[in-house]
């Protein structure tokens, strides 16, 4: 038996947590067992970016992930939580360059090695704070898998899945509209721009005619800066307006260039004027058009937002500047008639934060019709991924359904560089796994990939695919669950479960668990702008661990927003504290129990048949949720069973025992005791596993760590429905009496007289059982249980309370007032009736009785049954009082 730890007399998470999660590490308990034998469990971790410290939000998600797979391990499963972190191309490069920026310093004076040896330093220091923050949070990680996005293992894996989809035709190279992140100088996808309501202005200008026709073409744009770049005006071939003017030339204000008049359907005739300027370089619908028609590509930008030499006298200038001195020019020249004001919806850089451009580039795109449909057609087969709620798998279906090529090219230094060479002679191309031998007669491109790119295969490339045959990527993959929030399924659930197909021929896991976001207690969105951030190390060091790990776990149900709350980490602290103080107590009275003691079912009195009936009963429950992953109810479940009835029933009632001079019957509490409390302590593990541990490690046991002790299983024979039926009358009784005293303002201090009047002969061998326990938790001067009626001297002085079965009286002449006592119960008669009317309504509705199950309806009359007897019982005792009070 290893000796036990000793507990201190308060619980401080802090003396319990400190050197805990390191002795953890050091002892390997985090690694897969190696037993073949067992089913592999995987999770790998949804990897953070190294731009910081990780959030509340990480802090949730991360919880949820270490409770699942601490459970499994527990379970006997073959468990691996695989660590990683993500390169994050465009964020980690721009944090860098704000940095460098405030050194007066850029990318471009560094030079490409130097910048990214600077980002290696960057993402070095910040990986040790995040598996700081690991350790905090007492995630259960092999730390000997740990995987980085750019390492050299996922950056084989990257080329090989940028080749393989070259070779097939799924990967291309294009000169197309992009969006583009002028402070960054880099393309981005459609999901990587955020959308957000600016203010600007409709400028109607006038394309005069180039013959020399009088007047001109009204047109309005909310970009005069790229007056530049246009190269026809578009209208309607149904528009009447312009039918005479189609094939005519019209002067580009401001720029003097001839451009034609053409017709496209792009033109609507009921918006605006219904004739659109055409800037195929700089709108993504233009340049369809532009294509459709064969006109030039015109760009007027640089990649930084200024002016290039197309924009004449305003080159050099920022994008913004040149519209208002375009602006100006053209009202002082007469072709801009009127400024319009109007509110409109600008996409912006979900990284930087600038107004993004729609900018002609050249780029590498993925091919997506033929994976979203592979992907779509898989979740319609067995082999589906199960979103957990089911009602995120739209939200997937909807993206895929609509979903357009995907720009994959980054003009970014951090990150995996295309596998793509340019011969510097011939301009020939050629894309591999390796650079072409005669490496010095070619270029590398300079571009590098999306950062979810590399994230898509992290499922598999962390295991060590491309390799089939790695040991890991046999025995862990496909992963069992993802958990993530509902704000990246297009960015990264979506692409891991194409790449994942394409590549393996799997799904890359088998569950998403959805979470919402966590918020302010306000319901805001934690923002550095509304300065509302939460730093759940704050919070680990004012509550200790536990604390956060059950708020967490209990915050909300799957795919709902959460509202960090401090009242409710008072409450997690409260419980765990509880919790420390019930253990402490069992301890001391533990005696020379031996270690692992088994009960004896034949030695069990009531509380003991009941506690271990509502033990079985909780087991079974905390395990169906959560492999149904509804941890908030299983939370409630557990925190009811230990404070509602170990704690407030149980332990109080064994102590009738343990003050009793039968030393077999003190034996078999003390072992029954330590096993309903170790089982407690499993069950808890999963969520709160530094104070469990140190617990556990405080009572005789034959382990030395509770992370790797058998989960909790249920046995048939603790199953005990008489006594759950029986101890409920008990506790309903106790319940009854101390809602008197309360009521009568008597002190559970003063000893009181009770008398149970029956009429339902199963209660009195329950109460004449325990009456040692009743007369201990309700501290009487006399107990009287009898079926006989009541003397009507004692109905005349006493406070009563109606249960099923059974009048309490309880003798207070000096204290009841007769008024407030019939009252009460004429209240409680309101309230009974409309309990049978609800019952009533429901056995009379013949759907209810076609539909539901033989039991349920037996159920509802049962209720009515025993609301009948109160109902009947309250009547009674009102008559009687009526009649004392005469």
């Amino acid at each position: 038996m290893v000796v036990s730890e000793e507990l201190a007399p308060k619980y401080d998470p802090k003396s319990v947590e400190t050197g805990r999660y390191q002795q953890w590490v050091e002892d390997g308990v985090f690694k897969p067992s190696g037993d073949k034998k067992a089913k592999p469990y995987t999770i790998v971790i949804p990897p953070p970016n190294v731009t910081g410290k990780l959030h509340m939000g990480h802090a949730w998600d991360t919880t949820l992930q270490d409770m699942i797979i601490r459970q499994k391990r527990m379970q006997g499963f073959d468990t691996l939580y695989l660590p990683g972190m993500d390169h994050a191309g465009i964020a980690t490069q721009a944090k860098v360059e704000a940095k460098l920026r405030e050194q007066g310093v850029t990318r471009y004076d560094l030079g490409r090695k130097k910048f990214v040896e600077t980002v290696w330093d960057w993402k070095d220091e910040f990986s040790k704070i995040i598996r700081n923050q690991w350790g905090k949070l007492g995630l259960s990680l092999d730390y000997s898998r740990e995987r980085f996005t750019l390492d050299k293992g996922l950056n084989e894996a990257v080329r090989k899945v940028f080749v393989q989809l070259y070779n097939e035709g799924l990967i291309y190279r294009g000169k197309y509209i992009v969006n583009w992140d002028p402070q960054a100088r880099t393309a981005l996808s459609d999901i990587e721009v955020i959308h957000k309501d600016d203010k600007g202005a409709f400028y109607h200008l006038i394309y005069k005619f180039a013959d020399g026709t009088p007047g001109g073409i009204d047109i309005a744009t909310t970009r005069p800066e790229t007056l530049f770049g246009d190269t026809a005006v578009a209208v309607n071939s149904k528009d009447p307006r312009y039918k005479a003017f189609v094939g005519k030339k019209v002067i580009v204000p401001g720029v003097g260039r001839e451009i034609p008049i053409i017709t496209d359907q792009h033109a609507d005739m009921d918006f605006g004027t219904g004739a659109v300027k055409i800037t195929p370089a700089h709108d993504p619908n233009d340049f369809q058009v532009g294509l459709r028609h064969n006109l030039p590509q015109i760009n007027c930008m640089n990649d930084d937002g200024t002016m290039n030499a197309e924009a004449g006298k305003y080159e050099g200038m920022d994008r913004f500047e040149c519209r208002k001195a375009v602006v100006a020019d053209l009202q002082a020249s007469g072709d801009l008639t009127s400024i319009e004001p109007i509110v409109h919806s600008v996409g912006h850089s979900e990284r930087t934060g600038v107004q993004v451009e729609a900018r002609l580039s050249t780029q590498w795109f993925v091919k997506m019709a033929p994976l979203a449909k592979k992907l779509l057609d898989n979740q319609k087969t067995d082999n589906k991924v199960d979103f957990v709620p089911d009602r995120f798998e739209h939200t997937l279906t909807n993206w895929m359904e609509n979903i357009h090529d995907w720009v994959i090219s980054r003009q970014l230094w951090w990150g995996h560089q295309i596998p793509a060479w340019y011969n510097k002679k011939t301009g020939e191309m050629y894309v591999g796994m390796e650079a072409p031998e005669d490496a010095e007669n070619w270029e590398q491109d300079e571009d590098v990939l999306d950062t979810w790119f590399s994230s898509a295969l992290w499922p598999f490339s962390t295991l060590g695919w491309p390799n089939e045959e790695a040991a890991d990527y046999k025995r862990y993959y496909p992963t069992n669950t993802l958990v993530t929030g509902y704000d990246i399924i297009p960015f990264w659930v979506a692409r891991m479960m194409f790449q994942g197909l394409h590549f393996t021929g799997q799904r890359p896991f088998e569950h998403v668990l959805i979470h919402g976001l966590m918020r302010d207690e306000q319901g805001r969105k934690m923002s550095k702008s509304l300065g509302n951030g939460i730093d759940p190390i704050d919070v680990i060091d004012k509550y200790g661990t536990d604390a956060l790990r059950w708020f967490l776990a209990n915050g909300t149900t799957p795919g709902q927003d959460a509202r960090f709350s401090y009242t409710q980490m008072d409450a997690a602290w409260n419980f765990i504290n509880k919790i420390w103080n019930v253990s402490r107590y069992v301890m001391m009275n533990l005696g020379d129990t031996k270690a692992d003691s088994k009960p004896d079912v034949a030695s069990f009195d009531l509380a003991d048949k009941w506690i271990f009936s509502e033990l079985n009963k909780t087991i079974a429950s905390v395990t169906a949720k959560f492999d149904k992953f509804e941890f908030g109810e299983a939370g409630r479940d557990l925190y009811n069973f230990i404070w509602g009835e170990f704690a407030d029933w149980y332990i109080e009632m064994s102590k009738e025992t343990l003050t009793g001079d039968d030393e077999t019957k003190k034996a078999a509490k003390r072992v029954n005791l330590y096993y309903v409390l170790d089982q407690i302590l499993r069950l808890l593990h999963p969520i709160m596993p530094f104070v469990t541990e140190k617990l556990w490690l405080a009572m005789p046991h034959t382990g030395s760590t509770i992370v790797t002790a058998a989960y909790p299983e249920t046995h048939a024979e603790f199953d005990n429905d008489d006594a759950t039926t029986e101890m409920g009358h008990v506790i309903e009784l106790i319940r009854a009496v101390r809602n008197i005293r309360n009521e009568v303002n008597a002190p559970l201090s003063t000893p009181i007289n009770v008398i149970i009047s029956l009429n339902d002969d199963s209660l009195e061998a329950a109460f004449t059982a325990n009456r040692a326990v009743l007369d201990r938790f309700l501290h009487t001067k006399t107990l009287t249980i009898n079926k006989s009626d009541v003397p009507v001297e004692n109905v005349k002085t006493a406070a009563s309370a109606v249960m099923a079965g059974a009048t309490v009286y309880v003798p207070l002449a000096e204290l009841i007032d007769f008024d407030a006592e019939i009252a009460k119960l004429e209240k409680n008669i309101t309230k009974l009736q409309g309990e049978i009317a609800r019952v009533d309504k429901k056995l009379g509705n013949q759907g209810f009785l076609a539909k539901a199950p033989e039991s349920v309806i037996d159920e509802q009359k049962t209720k009515k049954a025993g609301f009948n007897a109160e109902l009947e019982a309250a009547q009674s005792r009102i008559a009687e009082l009526k009649s004392a009070q005469n």
